[in-house]
């Protein structure tokens, strides 16, 4: 049967999102809204192909015709949106970051596990085929202990104050749009830290311009991460293990290739044609999951969302990173 997809929010991650959708089969974009302008939805819808544009959010998420939302506004707006269809009994994929705080973030998975609605937070990156690869050799010890976790996250952004990235009541700064991702890379990896540290240093409106953070696990681990919203880095990434290593090819957290280096020198190439954007794996885990009546996915567990929210919010408050929406 054909997958029905409804889209808040009208904006370029949402378009993106509705190009890969077009990648799968038996799927279809049954509706886009805008959260107060049914104008831009009604441009997005034909310019995209989507059947119905709604005004308000409320609206969609009430449509019988969508089986699952995906929620893509900036992220302040991401926990209300995404409770509005959580508790209209839509299956939901929330863009990253999931909310703006863990205590935002259990709220949403409290709401969805007490209605038996299936919930996701959109880290894309988790579901990408070169990851799916590096979580095998993992599972199959191919690293031998894992000691180290390296990766970066650094792109270049004009210091504009009217761009959401520099704007601290749109959820602006380097951490929670670029940070996150090496932030979940070494959670996949590695697991919750169990302490963090951190510095940064602010743009010109006081949210993070680059932060580097050292997380350190039971056992020894360790990951290295930095994000940077004012330099265009390597955006590489690295798993280092007593018996081997793997170096993922820039940009690590898009569809990519890796190289697997063993202690004693032998090297293994791991490669595979890039098709769309990469957004369209995770809508393939929500719908596997759905269909099967799981009410969350075990590649990226609400729990674990949670945790990684945590270990954001504990880098915030050592920075000293505060946003009017909390």
């Amino acid at each position: 049967m054909t997958f029905r997809w409804g889209v808040l929010g009208a904006g370029r991650i949402a378009a993106a999102m509705v190009e890969d959708l077009a990648l799968l089969d038996d799927v279809e974009v049954a509706a886009v809204a805008s959260r107060s302008d049914v104008g831009s939805a009604q441009r997005f819808a034909a310019e995209h192909g989507v059947a119905r544009a709604y005004g308000s959010y409320e609206e969609l998420v009430a449509d019988d015709d969508v089986d699952a939302v995906y929620v893509s506004p900036i992220h302040p707006l991401h926990h209300d949106a995404a409770l509005l269809a959580i508790e209209a009994g839509r299956a939901t994929l929330v863009e990253k970051p999931f909310t703006m705080d863990a205590a935002e973030a259990r709220e949403l998975v409290d709401a969805a596990r007490s209605r038996g609605v299936f919930l996701m937070e959109a880290m894309w990156a988790r579901f990408v085929p070169h990851m799916v690869r590096v979580r095998e050799l993992l599972a199959e010890g191919a690293l031998g202990d894992v000691r180290l976790v390296v990766a970066d996250h650094c792109q270049w952004f004009a210091e504009d104050p009217g761009d959401r990235l520099f704007d601290p009541a749109q959820g602006g700064g380097a951490l929670l749009d670029l940070g996150i991702y090496p932030v979940s890379f070494a959670s996949m990896v590695l697991g919750t830290p169990s302490s963090v540290t951190a510095v940064s240093t602010p743009a010109f409106t006081g949210v993070d311009a680059t932060t580097s953070m050292v997380l350190s696990y039971d056992g020894g681990a360790q990951s290295v991460l930095t994000t940077t919203l004012a330099a265009a880095g390597p955006n590489r990434a690295a798993i280092v293990g007593t018996e081997a290593r793997i170096e993922i090819d820039p940009t690590f957290y898009v569809p990519s290739a890796f190289t697997l280096t063993r202690r004693e020198g032998s090297v293994e190439r791991w490669d595979e044609p890039r098709v769309g954007h990469g957004l369209r794996h995770e809508a393939a885990e929500v719908m596997r999951c759905v269909r099967a009546g799981r009410l969350e996915s075990d590649v990226l567990p609400l729990d674990e969302t949670v945790a990684i929210m945590a270990t954001l919010d504990e880098v915030r408050r050592q920075i000293g990173l505060d946003y009017p929406a909390l």
